[in-house]
């Protein structure tokens, strides 16, 4: 059984890949957050007519981000097996040649067994953030290569499917990385990320204001 689960993030959770647990699904309150919309500072915005964009800035991995909202206007994310009590949204790496939406596309199917979305806009350049020295010696070993961190291209796709396609054990082609799904409010998505992720998904969610609001 896929594992499927959606959970409060103020609540105990269950963490576990296994396909043995049964699926669940819960409808949260978060009392931590104001129910008004959040504010933001619009920024230009690229329809997704074309992934092609300059390189991105030396010494740093290539990596695409995925911003999945559903009809509610919530954004997806998932906890981290390998780090207690962070959130985050879908990422993966860029494939030699491979173009940026098309790797969006396959790291969100991947990591989420989601195939059915729709891309909305992307950012139109480069985000980047610095791995800490712990990470980055972790990933030295686990990449067979040393990078400052990851220049990431952000998508924004709309989940058109039925939760029930949600599966955390991906595709079957990777290792599963989370133990946990839901919805969240962009400031959920920023208090629950890793702190140096949090500018880049600052910057993200101010981009893509007009879609979530």
């Amino acid at each position: 059984m896929a594992l499927s689960r959606s959970v409060s993030l103020y609540s105990p959770l269950h963490r576990s890949s296994s396909p043995l647990i049964p699926s669940f699904k819960h409808n949260f309150i978060f009392p931590k957050y104001p129910c008004k919309p959040f504010k933001f500072t619009q920024h230009p915005l690229c329809l997704c007519s074309s992934s092609s964009m300059d390189a991105p800035p030396e010494g740093y991995r290539r990596n695409v981000g995925i911003c999945l909202i559903n009809s509610s206007k919530k954004i997806f994310a998932a906890s981290r097996l390998d780090i207690p009590n962070s959130w985050q949204m879908p990422q993966g790496g860029i494939d030699e040649g491979e173009d940026p939406k098309v790797a969006a596309i396959r790291e969100l199917r991947e990591e989420t067994g989601i195939a059915s979305a729709e891309v909305l806009a992307e950012v139109p350049y480069w985000l980047t953030y610095d791995f800490p020295s712990d990470v980055r010696e972790k990933l030295k070993i686990k990449w067979g290569g040393d990078w400052k961190g990851q220049a990431q291209k952000w998508f924004l796709l709309k989940f058109t499917g039925k939760e029930e396609e949600i599966n955390l054990l991906g595709d079957g082609t990777e290792e599963p990385e989370f133990g946990e799904w839901s919805w969240l409010i962009p400031e959920q998505i920023i208090d629950q990320a890793v702190e140096f992720k949090k500018p880049v998904y600052k910057e993200v969610l101010t981009v893509f204001a007009p879609h979530l609001q």
